[in-house]
């Protein structure tokens, strides 16, 4: 059983407006769940290849920071690049 301290801020929320009994169906939930699903599949999708060559030491650090967010390094790098090019990650 998972406790309550294993939660970020916005699980807590969620599971004490889910205990409150305030929680409220989504307008057309079938179509809201389907458009996520595609969203989510086309975000993951991963059909292309990039090679790049960085330094040694850049290489280094992109690890040592993957490892501290738990991921392997190409996964926390695409993550990286995602963010960057929608629009999330600043330069």
């Amino acid at each position: 059983m998972t406790t309550k301290a294993s939660y970020d801020e916005e699980e807590l929320e969620i599971l004490q407006a889910w205990e409150a009994g305030t929680l409220k169906p989504v307008d057309a939930m079938v179509e809201q769940i389907a458009s996520h699903r595609v969203a989510a599949e086309a975000t993951f999708k991963k059909d292309q290849r990039l090679n790049i060559r960085i330094s040694t030491r850049d290489l280094k650090n992109l690890q040592a920071r993957a490892l501290e967010e738990g991921v392997p390094y190409q996964t926390f790098a695409a993550s990286l690049l995602h963010k960057f090019v929608s629009g999330r990650l600043s330069s």
